[in-house]
């Protein structure tokens, strides 16, 4: 009789992203932020479940988008999460509980380029 394979945690596949996560991606896709990246951490870090990158034109257009992922959890009550550079505009970090959100210039990304550090697939090109 064939014995039966158990797959480890790392290499299942989530069914279908959390609504938190949902929620945040919509938040940047109505503010029409670029290269949204979803990078699921699970296995790989207990701070979150989630990590969410993503790129603003500017720095009034990355802290837009921070503002709008701030009004999204607020809308779920969750009204104070910590937000670091906000003010620069230049790299603006909320973390949202189970998803870390990564906010970035194009120039700012590329320089600390999170997506490779964290093992995702990201070519640039969307």
């Amino acid at each position: 009789m064939p014995s039966a394979k158990k797959k480890s945690p790392a290499s299942k596949k989530r069914a279908k992203p959390s609504a938190l996560l949902t929620a945040l991606r919509k938040a940047l896709d109505d503010g029409q932020a670029e290269d949204i990246v979803a990078i699921d951490l699970r296995g790989k870090s207990s701070i979150a479940d989630d990590m969410l990158v993503a790129s603003g034109r500017s720095g009034r257009q990355v802290a837009a988008l921070a503002e709008r992922v701030m009004e999204a959890l607020a809308g779920r009550g969750k009204k104070r999460a910590p937000v670091e550079g906000l003010k620069a505009g230049d790299w603006v970090l909320i973390d949202a509980g189970d998803v870390i959100v990564h906010l970035f210039r194009p120039e700012i990304r590329a320089r600390y380029n999170l997506e490779k550090m964290w093992g995702a697939e990201f070519d640039g090109s969307e």
